[in-house]
This record gives C-alpha cells, sequence and structure tokens, in this order.
C-alpha cells in the first residue's frame, strides 16, 4: 500500500519530467527558430549590458550574411579559433586531449572550444564558470550541429562575438578598427581581428602590439597552410 510521503515524491518526480521535456521543447524549438531568424539580441550581450567588466561607450552591431563577410575573416576565425571546424561534430575530442595532456605536463590549461561551442556560449550561456553552465552549454552546442549547417553557425559566430567593448560582430569591428565593410578585410586585417577574440576586451589592434602583430602573422601563416579548400568544406 502506499504511503502519503511515496505519492508526493511520485507527484514530484512526474512534475520534474514534464518540466524537464517542457525545457527541452523549448530549447529546441529556439534553435530551429534561430536557424532561419537572426538574433537581434542574445543572452551573451544582455548579461554584458547588465554588468559590464568595463565602462561600453557604444553598442555596435550591424548583421550581416556570410556572403557579405571577407572570406579572409571566415577564414582566420577558423585558423585561430578551431582549424578542425569543417570536420567536427561540435566537439574536438583531439583538441581536449591535447589541453589535458599539457595541463598534466605543467602548462597553463588551455581553452579548447570550438566555434560551435563559442556560438552556443554567446547566443544561450552567461559569462561565469561552472559544471551547469558548460552542460548546458554542450547541449546546446549539440542542437546547433543537428539543426544548423556550418556555414549557419559560422555566420552567427561572426555576427555575435566579441570584437571589444561593445563591439559585436564582423561588419561592426570591420567599421571601428579599419573604417571598412566586413567584405573588404584584407588577409592581415583579417588576422588581426581573429587575433583578438581570446580576450577582446583586453587586446588592442590599434596599433597592435608585439604581442597581437606576432600572433596575427602566425593566424596568416596559419590561414595560408589551410587554404580555400578548408571553406569550400562548408559548402
Amino acid at each position: 500500500m502506499a504511503t502519503a510521503g511515496s505519492g508526493w515524491w511520485r507527484g514530484l518526480w512526474r512534475w520534474f519530467w514534464r518540466l524537464l521535456c517542457l525545457w527541452l521543447l523549448l530549447s529546441l524549438t529556439a534553435v530551429l527558430l534561430l536557424r532561419f531568424v537572426d538574433p537581434p539580441y542574445w543572452s551573451w550581450r544582455l548579461a554584458r549590458a547588465i554588468d559590464p567588466p568595463a565602462k561600453i561607450t557604444q553598442v555596435r552591431q550591424q548583421w550581416q550574411p556570410l556572403s557579405a563577410i571577407s572570406r579572409n575573416l571566415q577564414l582566420a576565425v577558423i585558423a585561430s579559433e578551431d582549424q578542425r571546424f569543417p570536420e567536427h561534430f561540435g566537439f574536438d575530442f583531439k583538441q581536449i586531449s591535447d589541453a589535458i595532456a599539457d595541463a598534466r605536463k605543467g602548462d597553463s590549461l588551455r581553452g579548447a572550444s570550438t566555434i560551435s561551442q563559442q556560438t552556443a556560449k554567446n547566443l544561450f550561456m552567461w559569462p561565469s564558470r561552472s559544471f551547469v553552465r558548460k552542460g548546458l552549454e554542450a547541449w546546446f552546442t549539440l542542437l546547433l550541429e543537428l539543426c544548423w549547417d556550418k556555414q549557419r553557425i559560422l555566420e552567427v559566430y561572426l555576427n555575435v562575438v566579441e570584437f571589444g567593448p561593445g563591439i559585436y560582430g564582423a561588419d561592426a569591428a570591420a567599421h571601428h578598427y579599419f573604417h571598412k565593410p566586413a567584405a573588404r578585410l584584407s588577409r592581415y586585417e583579417a588576422a588581426l581581428l581573429a587575433a583578438i577574440l581570446p580576450n577582446p576586451w583586453h587586446y588592442r589592434i590599434t596599433p597592435p602590439s608585439a604581442y597581437m602583430a606576432e600572433r596575427a602573422d602566425w593566424i596568416s601563416t596559419q590561414m595560408q597552410q589551410l587554404g580555400p579548400v578548408t571553406l569550400q568544406k562548408l559548402d
């Protein structure tokens, strides 16, 4: 015979599963919608507006289709952030393994997030580090890879990623740093912008420091080695 206590737990468990299923359905619906609709706002930008790490003088963002963003910049961010982007399914387990191995040797723990993960982070996550956030990020990364193609993931990433305080997206960054649209960025200009991405609130390229110039040169070399075939794999 069931007790009142066991009935209460069963009811709580049913509500938990209902809420979980509802959340899964809503998250899937949001990802499917964003496959076709360009987001006017996103979680990371909202968090920055509420609690910026430093003063933001002006928020800049102008959405551009991937065709209006220089292929130099497309290749530069792949070369800098995620060279296996065309091949993996959202998670680069080789990079994760290499990062763990380097950390065990005494090196500082480096990030191994893919462009897909960073897109999920910018769209749906908040600026903090926790296992809960990483778990949610992994879920949304999986949904992006299932529901979008690689070109859409790259397009959204290049439109929402921060290139400096209040500077969101490739077109805003191109106008801010080089006074030209994103479609006209040269190889070296694209490499400089990609060099900002690990820490856009700290790195500066006007003018670039010796470190930033060296990093941009490395990215430019990687772009040459990867070649146009890397972008062709996204088609």
